[in-house]
């Protein structure tokens, strides 16, 4: 009985993240009835006149439509792509470091993007590839003509997943060098003693100790193929690379704020949701399948 008494301070601590959970994640689904409603701030949720899915057909026969739905996929699955395998190979390549404090200080430098807000990233970013910036001028010291980077639509993709890639690595590295830590180092002396190389003992023992971790993170990396990545993208982008820079989130953003049409944005916004719900079941159904992966 005493047991249960103390019960309400775990209740206590938990309560801020319920209150946050209630007022970001439970109250804002009201305002998905918006999808469904010729939705005006005059008449509010309750009273706006219902109209079905007549949204989400108007949402198809926008021009836009296809264009923003491939430029989400194409940077979603760069990103998805790029940052399983190149944080592979930094935490396969750091594993081969013996010298404690060298890591340790690798491991932190290149982990400290991270922790920094796309604001102040996508500042520094456009600053450095700016037509002033430091590698227009060494172009120009060689003689090349000076690029303005950020309104280059071919590039744009490039840099959004590049830029991305580099703030996530050293993170991501983590989870690979946690399960690097788990290959029994006896395993590498008897392959050195019979002769094998580094490159043999990385295909034959360090790879398959940690394929299992490999094969789970890019199965369940599938629930944010229609993540693209709003803040980045928003701080990044200008109407000169819509073409290949305007995903799904920042289309739903002009729509909703700048455009005023709240009932297509919600509508875009729901439809958005619901094939990322599908694709997070298909990913742990295949975590499960191939990796015996469960979250119950």
């Amino acid at each position: 009985m005493g047991t249960r008494k103390n019960y309400k301070h775990y209740y206590l601590m938990l309560a801020p993240m319920f209150i946050w959970m209630a007022a970001f994640n439970l109250l804002p689904l009201m305002h998905t009835s918006m999808a469904f409603q010729d939705y005006t701030p005059k008449n509010g949720i309750f009273h706006s006149p219902w109209v079905g899915l007549e949204w989400f057909e108007y949402m198809f026969t926008l021009s836009d439509t296809p264009r923003i739905i491939l430029n989400t996929f194409i940077i979603s699955a760069g990103k998805i792509a790029l940052n399983l395998a190149v944080p592979l190979a930094f935490a396969l390549l750091l594993h081969e470091v013996w010298h404690l404090r060298f890591k340790r200080l690798v491991q932190t430098v290149v982990i400290l993007p991270h922790f920094m807000s796309w604001v102040i990233l996508s500042g520094i970013l456009l600053q450095i590839f700016s037509l002033s910036g430091p590698v227009n001028a060494l172009r120009d010291a060689f003689g090349l003509a000076r690029i303005s980077y950020f309104s280059q639509p071919t590039m744009f993709r490039q840099f959004v997943v590049g830029s991305d890639v580099w703030r996530e690595f050293g993170f991501n590295a983590i989870i690979y060098i946690a399960a690097l830590t788990n290959v029994d180092p006896g395993l590498y002396e008897s392959a050195a003693m019979d002769g094998a190389g580094r490159w043999r003992r990385l295909l034959h023992i360090t790879l398959p100790v940690i394929s299992t971790t490999v094969v789970l993170l890019a199965v369940l990396s599938l629930g944010n193929v229609l993540n693209a990545g709003f803040e980045q993208i928003l701080n990044m982008y200008n109407p000169l690379v819509y073409s290949t820079g305007d995903i799904l989130d920042t289309w739903v953003y002009r729509t909703g704020f700048v455009r005023i049409q709240p009932s297509l944005a919600a509508a875009a916004g729901l439809l958005k949701s619901v094939v990322a719900l599908v694709m997070i079941a298909i990913s742990y159904t295949l975590a499960y399948f191939f990796a015996d992966y469960r979250i119950f």
